[in-house]
C-alpha cells in the first residue's frame, strides 16, 4: 500500500509512489550489498586458502603472526647488528707476525744480492726447491686437500706433505681451512684475505693483522672431517714446528753447504729467506693480482679474474675466475697447456704412475653454459661463432626480429 502521493508520468499512467521507488531501490542496494559481501567472503576465503598453502610451503603457519609482522623488523635488526659488528671490528697489528714478515722480506732482498755471488749449483738448488715446494702448495694443499679435486695414494700424500712443508706456509689443515672459507665467503668480512680491503691486505696484510670476527666464526663451521681422517695431514699438523724447522730451514740451507761447500751465511739468506719469501709472494699473487686485474669469462659478477702471468709464476693457479666457478676441477683452468699449468702436468704424471686417481673435471657444455649465462663475453672471442650475433648497424639483415619491430614502431 502506497502511503505517499501518487505521481503521473507523461503517458498519463499512474507511476509508482516515491516511497515505493525508495523501497525498491533499497531492496536493490541490499541485494547488491549482499552479493558484494558474498563475493568478498569468497575472495577472502580463497586468499586465506592460498595464503595458507603458501605459508605451508614456506615452513610457517598463518597463526604465526609474529613471524610475518616482525620479519622486516628482524631484518633491520640483523642489518644493524652487522653494521655494529663491522664498526666494532678494529684490526690490530700482531707485532710478532709483522716482525717475522719484515725479517723475511728484508732478508730476501739481501739474499737476491748474495745470489749474484753464489755458486752456480746454489742457483740451481734454490730454483729446484722453489719448484718442488710450489708443487706441494698447488697439487697438495690446494687441489688435493682444499678442494678434493682428485684422489692421492698414501705415498703421494706423504710426498706432497713433505713438499708443502718445505714451502713453510703453515700446516696443510690450517691452510685448507682458510682456503675453503675463502671460497665459501669470498670478498666478505668472513674471507681471511678479503680483496675488497685492498691489494696490500689481500696480498700480505692479512698475515699480521687480527682477523675479522666473522673469519674466526666461520673457522668453526667449515667441514674438515675429511682432513681430520687423513693421518698424513694430522701428523704434519701435530708436529708442524719440528717439521718446519727441519724441512724449510735446515734441509734447504745445509745441502749447499755440505755438498758443494757454499758459504753457510750465503746459503741461509738465499735458500731460506729469499726462497721462502719468493714462494710466499707468488702464492699470494693469487689472492691479490688474480682477484683484481684481468678478464672474467665465466662469471663477471665475482671478483676473481684470469691472470696468465700469475699462472706462469704460480704453476697454473692464475686461472682464477674459472677456478672460483668450478673449484672441483683438478686443472683449475679450462685453457692453457702444461707450460702455464705445470701442476696439472704433475697430477697427470702421477695418474699415469698409478699414484693419483679420480681426477674431477668440468664438461665443455657446462663451461659454455656458465660462460654464456654469467661471463663477460671474453670466453667466446676465440671461438668460430664469436661474432655471430654482431651487426654492422641499422639495416643489417642480422638484426634480431624483435629489434626490427621495435625500431619500426619508434620511427612511425
Amino acid at each position: 500500500m502506497c502511503l505517499s502521493t501518487p505521481t503521473t508520468n507523461e503517458a498519463g499512467n499512474s507511476a509508482s509512489c516515491s516511497l515505493g521507488v525508495a523501497c525498491n531501490a533499497a531492496r536493490t542496494e541490499n541485494a547488491a550489498d549482499s552479493q558484494l559481501k558474498h563475493r568478498s567472503q569468497v575472495a577472502t576465503a580463497t586468499h586465506t586458502k592460498e595464503s595458507t598453502k603458501l605459508d605451508d610451503s614456506l615452513g610457517f603457519k598463518e597463526e604465526n603472526a609474529i613471524y610475518k609482522e616482525h620479519a622486516s623488523k628482524q631484518q633491520q635488526q640483523e642489518q644493524q647488528q652487522q653494521q655494529a659488528a663491522a664498526v666494532d671490528y678494529n684490526p690490530q697489528i700482531r707485532w710478532p707476525d709483522l716482525g717475522a714478515q719484515t725479517f723475511l722480506h728484508v732478508g730476501a732482498l739481501y739474499g737476491v744480492y748474495l745470489l749474484c755471488y753464489a755458486k752456480f749449483y746454489t742457483f740451481l738448488w734454490v730454483a729446484a726447491t722453489i719448484l718442488f715446494s710450489g708443487i706441494g702448495i698447488t697439487a697438495g694443499a690446494h687441489r688435493l686437500w682444499s678442494h678434493k679435486s682428485y684422489h692421492a695414494s698414501l705415498p703421494l700424500r706423504i710426498l706432497l706433505c713433505f713438499m708443502f712443508t718445505i714451502a713453510g706456509q703453515r700446516d696443510a689443515y690450517t691452510w685448507a681451512l682458510d682456503h675453503r672459507i675463502h671460497h665459501k665467503f669470498s670478498e666478505t668480512d668472513a674471507d681471511p684475505h678479503n680483496a675488497n680491503r685492498g691489494f696490500f691486505f689481500a696480498h700480505v696484510g692479512w698475515l699480521f693483522l687480527t682477523p675479522h670476527p666473522k673469519v674466526i666464526e666461520k673457522r668453526k663451521v667449515i667441514d674438515m672431517s675429511d682432513l681430520e681422517a687423513d693421518a698424513v695431514v694430522m701428523f704434519q699438523r701435530k708436529y708442524y714446528i719440528i717439521l718446519f724447522a727441519l724441512c724449510s730451514i735446515v734441509l734447504p740451507v745445509m745441502v749447499p753447504w755440505y755438498f758443494w761447500q757454499e758459504s753457510l751465511w750465503m746459503s741461509f739468506w738465499i735458500n731460506f729467506n729469499m726462497r721462502f719469501t719468493w714462494t710466499l709472494n707468488v702464492a699470494f699473487f693469487v689472492n691479490s693480482v688474480a682477484h683484481m686485474y684481468g678478464n672474467k669469462p665465466y662469471d663477471k659478477n665475482i671478483t676473481p679474474v684470469e691472470a696468465p702471468i700469475v699462472s706462469l709464476l704460480a704453476l697454473g693457479e692464475g686461472w682464477h675466475n674459472y677456478h672460483h666457478v668450478f673449484p672441483w676441477d683438478y686443472k683449475t683452468g679450462e685453457f692453457g697447456n702444461y707450460t702455464l699449468n705445470i701442476t696439472t702436468g704433475f697430477i697427470d704424471l702421477c695418474a699415469r704412475l698409478g699414484l693419483a686417481s679420480g681426477r674431477k673435471s668440468v664438461s665443455p657444455d657446462m663451461v659454455l653454459r656458465r660462460a654464456e649465462k654469467c661471463g663477460d663475453g671474453t670466453r667466446f672471442l676465440s671461438d668460430e661463432y664469436a661474432h655471430k650475433d654482431q651487426v654492422w648497424g641499422f639495416g643489417d639483415c642480422d638484426l634480431p626480429r624483435e629489434d626490427i619491430v621495435e625500431l619500426v614502431k619508434m620511427q612511425s
